[in-house]
């Protein structure tokens, strides 16, 4: 069932903002009607139905999977820090031709198009059907469930009470269907993307009906202003938002059923009736999360938002390392092949990929203020390494204070109501309880993600310890200190040790 709907112009802004809402609901409605059967004969069904989809989503990985294939796809669950990895990380190691055209819209691409490298998308996982598998990695990162609750609430909210700004919802919303991108060659729109394309409408209708019975005098004074996820006058409380039906459709389990593909965004024709069987018999759940973890199992890399720094530095290690060499690598082809055909040579400089050379430029491009000076005696790889990391640091360190004024801009419109991590202490046990009951699955995927981030961990420390035995094998069977820039070791991968 088709999860896109259009309005008429002259449809007022309160019912264009509903539709949102009222399409998730008849795609629930509609496996309720459908199957009016037996309990004993749905649970029999639903049983046949996901033990089938799990068996056919078990396929392997062939080849190694530590090592980066031609196109890397960053499945990006929502609210994880993904947005620092790709704008702080990956575009500085793609170039923008490399980049699958309009990432973060669904297939509006060409995946057999040679220079898409690298795609950073919130599509869930069955958007790889449409991918070359044997030239594709997968890499994700994963948040503790709660946190991930909270942030999603919040930032529902946040991006909701931009239009605040409008007298009316029905202004707002106008508003914001002029300032969508008109062109497929243009960037996309917030309100295009999922899943906030369905949150932030519902939270917007919801922000001008409080505001509207404030303004009508049936709110005369905010009685409690202690806790700002409570704060009903003003905002929808947290404990109403987690448990709506749109709540349940896409919020809670959100981490699972994007790794495990099965989403309301899902390209699998079975995907909803999957969802359904799950979610009205909760004991057929331990299927889909069994098909995530080893999904994580068989990714390039996992990391963790709550390890941050580690998580960042471990990606440059595993991910960012990888792209320069396979990049180092296709430029050589690329320069041979432009060296014997002239004609192929102004069309392959215009897409060549950066190089770690190009990759120090950037960076010393930037003033000698924001970028602190580096003199590392170490191998090439390490040096790299060293340079991704301070050219992440700047950009992550600019990013934030973007987001955090155009955030605080925002939530000034719904004050008293404030979000911070101090306020999230005051949120009752009782909505803290429910929010794990609620993401039982992602509770047990987020401690398989814990298990793989150590095992990262062990490897880049034995590959480290390797690479050290190897110089120093080198150097004492010469009997001389040795220069180790440019030299990788045995294997240019950090994943050689087994």
């Amino acid at each position: 069932m088709s999860t896109r709907s259009r309005c008429p112009r002259q449809l007022d802004g309160r019912r264009m903002a509903s539709v949102h809402k009222f399409t998730l609901l008849v795609m629930l409605l509609a496996y309720w009607s459908t199957l009016s059967i037996s309990t004993e004969d749905d649970l029999l069904h639903c049983e046949s139905l996901v033990k089938g989809w799990a068996t056919s989503s078990h396929n392997g990985v062939e080849g190694d999977k530590h090592t980066l294939r031609d196109l890397l796809f960053f499945l990006h669950v929502p609210r994880t820090g993904g947005r620092t990895y790709f704008h702080c990380f990956l575009r500085k190691l793609y170039t923008s031709e490399q980049e699958c055209p309009r990432s973060y819209d669904k297939l509006r691409f060409d995946p057999t198009n040679p220079n898409c490298r690298l795609m950073v998308t919130h599509d869930d996982y069955s958007i790889t059907s449409k991918l070359p598998k044997e030239s594709t990695s997968v890499v994700t990162i994963l948040r503790n469930p709660v946190d991930r609750v909270f942030s999603t609430y919040e930032f529902s909210v946040e991006v909701a009470a931009r239009f605040l700004v409008h007298p009316n919802l029905t202004s707002a919303t106008r508003m914001a269907a002029r300032l969508r991108p008109k062109s497929k060659s243009v960037g996309v729109s917030t309100l295009d993307i999922w899943p906030w394309k369905y949150l932030v409408p519902w939270m917007r209708e919801d922000l001008f009906a409080r505001r509207e019975a404030r303004e009508l005098g049936r709110v005369t004074e905010i009685k409690d202003v202690s806790n700002s996820y409570n704060m009903k006058d003003m905002v929808m409380p947290l404990h109403e938002f987690i448990n709506d039906p749109i709540a349940h459709e896409i919020i809670h389990n959100g981490a699972t059923f994007q790794v495990a593909g099965l989403t309301n965004n899902s390209c699998l024709d079975e995907s909803h009736e999957v969802r359904y069987c799950v979610r009205k018999h909760p004991e057929l759940g331990q299927y889909v999360v069994d098909v995530a973890k080893k999904r994580l199992d068989n990714m390039l890399y996992v990391g963790l938002t709550e390890e941050h720094k580690e998580s960042a530095t471990m990606f440059a290690n595993m991910v960012g390392v990888q792209v320069l060499s396979l990049l180092e690598a296709l430029s050589s082809r690329i320069e041979q092949a432009a060296n014997n055909t002239t004609e192929s040579s102004s069309q392959f400089r215009d897409s060549k990929p950066r190089s770690s050379n190009q990759l120090q430029s950037s960076i010393q491009d930037k003033k000698p203020s924001e970028v602190p000076s580096t003199n590392v005696g170490t191998s090439d790889e390490n040096t790299t390494v060293v340079q991704l990391m301070e050219a992440y640091e700047v950009c992550i360190s600019s990013l934030r204070k973007s987001q955090s004024s155009r955030r605080t801009t925002s939530l000034k419109r719904i004050a008293p109501a404030n979000f911070s991590k101090e306020a999230r202490l005051k949120v009752p046990n009782i909505v803290l309880q429910q929010i794990l009951s609620l993401n039982s699955l992602d509770v047990q995927l987020y401690m398989h993600a814990q298990g793989i981030f150590a095992q990262q961990q062990k490897h880049l420390a034995q590959k480290s310890m390797k690479m050290e035995m190897q110089k120093k094998t080198l150097r004492n069977s010469l009997g001389r200190e040795l220069d180790f820039t440019g030299w990788h070791g045995i294997c240019w991968t950090p994943w050689d040790i087994k």
